[in-house]
């Protein structure tokens, strides 16, 4: 006789980046364990197929495709897929701010955490009178490298990741009489391209990954050594799971 089949219940959310609403569940002990050994062999291709995989199973709306996501969507569904998954809230340790040292206990719940957009992000950069820059938000193979990537620091300096993730968010370059698609391009090509950009073409550029919309919330601290209150930013999947 086989033995029972438990059933999985099922939660809507609503992604950031469309509005749309989506079906997702908790993911299971097989899937939890996935996660575990993934994160403990410190390996980044496996880390991204094993949140890959989870995110794959849980989503129970047809048609999503994980790997088209903007970054700040997995996050947000990858936070909501574990709160139900073993807890609505999260017990984290702050930094009081004022002291920059002392460290308190802060229980979060996980409703509380939203994705802020801010309101001077925008896609279109314009780079002179004539030519149009379109970006596109990090792919998840990107997510999981900045917030997984043990190798990184090891493996390439700040600015060749700086310019290997603004090559990887180019989508279109266009004027009023053509377009130029990244998709057509090579690395090196696009890489060579941002090298002729001047240093304020460049700061737009980095407006656009500093004003991406992104996991946030603030939560209040006392001190116990000072009695000073300080409001501290938690920002970005790693900042809840860090």
């Amino acid at each position: 006789m086989p033995l029972p089949t438990i059933k999985t219940p099922q939660y809507e959310l609503v992604l950031p980046s469309t509005g749309k609403t989506i079906k997702y569940r908790p993911f299971l002990v097989k899937e939890e364990k996935i996660l575990i050994l993934a994160l403990e062999s410190q390996s980044t291709k496996e880390i991204t197929n094993a949140i890959k995989q989870v995110l794959k199973d849980c989503i129970v709306t047809k048609g999503i495709k994980v790997e088209e996501l903007p970054t700040f969507d997995i996050e947000y569904i990858f936070l909501n897929v574990r709160g139900k998954s073993v807890g609505e809230s999260l017990d984290l340790i702050i930094t009081c701010g004022d002291d920059g040292e002392t460290q308190v206990p802060v229980t979060v719940f996980i409703d509380q955490i939203k994705v802020e957009e801010d309101p001077e992000h925008k896609r279109d950069i314009q780079l002179d009178t004539d030519l149009v820059l379109r970006m596109k938000y990090p792919s998840l193979d990107q997510f999981i490298k900045t917030n997984f990537d043990f190798s990184a620091e090891q493996s390439s300096s700040s600015i060749d990741r700086s310019f290997d993730i603004i090559s990887s968010c180019i989508d279109v370059i266009f004027n009023a009489e053509e377009s130029w698609s990244a998709a057509d391009s090579t690395k090196k090509e696009l890489t060579d391209w941002i090298e002729t950009l001047t240093p304020n073409q460049f700061k737009e550029i980095e407006k656009f990954f500093d004003t991406m919309p992104r996991l946030s919330h603030t939560v209040k601290v006392i001190n116990p050594k000072t009695k000073v209150e300080s409001v501290v930013a938690l920002e970005g999947l790693t900042s809840f799971f860090g």
